[in-house]
């Protein structure tokens, strides 16, 4: 079958915005996997400044959307060094996918090396094996 939209829905992660320039970690908005059997956060890194930069992954998860702890790697697809990257990748993209039995995911961004330059990064939730389909679109 070659219909992906109406078997998939894809939510914010992270928003574009005007670049991080004084190391702050990103926090994702929340992805709420009720009603999907996979989830996978897609980035998409835009032009670092910082000519030493180094940013990692971070994936949490939470029964209640309020208490969040690292995943386990077993609950990995993928891994977050993978999913991090460097001063040099710019306008490259990374993935990683969650198969734990939580509800909600959340990423976070974070600097390891005091970045003073430019972040430019966006990324979105891609939610698979709906519950229902068609998935709604545009999606909500």
């Amino acid at each position: 079958m070659r219909d992906m939209m109406n078997n998939m829905h894809v939510a914010p992660a992270f928003r574009p915005k005007a670049a991080v320039t004084d190391g702050t970690a990103q926090v994702s908005v929340t992805c709420d996997t009720k009603g999907f059997g996979s989830c996978m956060l897609a980035l998409v890194v835009g032009t670092l400044t910082d000519a030493d930069a180094v940013w990692s992954v971070l994936i949490e998860d939470s029964d209640d959307d309020s208490t969040y702890a690292a995943v386990a790697d077993e609950y990995l697809n993928g891994t977050e060094v993978l999913a991090g990257f460097a001063f040099g990748d710019d306008g490259e993209c990374r993935k990683i996918g969650y198969t734990g039995i939580k509800r909600y995911v959340r990423a976070t961004i974070d600097d390891t090396t005091a970045n003073t330059g430019d972040l430019y990064v966006a990324g979105v939730w891609v939610l698979g094996e709906p519950s229902r389909v068609p998935t709604a679109n545009p999606p909500t």
